[in-house]
């Protein structure tokens, strides 16, 4: 069996969403066309986003293998004529606009794309649990017709979600920015 030769090693160990997909990009910055990055990473939410990111980018995901706990994410860097500009999905919603529609009674859909501990430990009252790794397979069980609120931690994940639920022709989807990070709201916890 041959060995894929790394050029680059980032550590992301302890580190949450949004920051081993801004390590890695800032890492990608500074490496040539062709060399190959290893992300060591122990958050689980890490092989959704750095999959995701990869495939918005243009850089090519070489695979993944987790041992003890810590995931090991290898991407070539893609030629410049093959890279694509990261996008930032339009349409939000506010902490303060989601709330505004809970307190109103107004029936919203949120989904919450952090991982189930994240969710277990506080979340939007309603939001269900849908992690973003999970996101393809069960995007069978959402109506296309429906609006959703879309949330994580940061927003960044968020993001990524809705442009996945976007190209898959769900037009009634809004990032909640900033996220769980700032909902000053109250929560439901497991």
């Amino acid at each position: 069996m041959s060995t894929l030769q790394v050029n680059r090693v980032i550590e992301c160990e302890g580190l949450a969403c949004p920051l081993p997909v801004v390590r890695t990009k800032k890492a990608m910055d500074e490496m040539n066309a062709g060399e190959v990055l290893e992300i060591r990473a122990t958050d689980k939410g890490s092989v959704a986003d750095l999959k995701s990111w990869s495939s918005r980018t243009g850089h090519q995901y070489l695979g993944l293998k987790e041992e003890n706990g810590v995931f090991h994410h290898f991407i070539r860097k893609a030629e410049s004529a093959d890279t694509k500009a990261e996008k930032k999905y339009p349409h939000i919603a506010t902490n303060e606009e989601v709330q505004t529609k809970l307190v109103s009674g107004e029936t919203i859909h949120i989904i919450d794309v952090r991982e189930p501990a994240e969710y277990a430990f506080g979340r939007i009252p309603g939001a269900i649990s849908i992690p973003l790794g999970q996101l393809e397979e069960k995007i069978t069980e959402l109506d296309p017709s429906q609006a959703y609120y879309i949330v994580c931690r940061t927003g960044t994940r968020s993001d990524m979600a809705c442009q996945i639920l976007s190209d898959k022709g769900y037009h009634h989807v809004k990032n909640v920015t900033p996220g769980m990070t700032q909902w000053i709201y109250d929560q439901e916890q497991d």
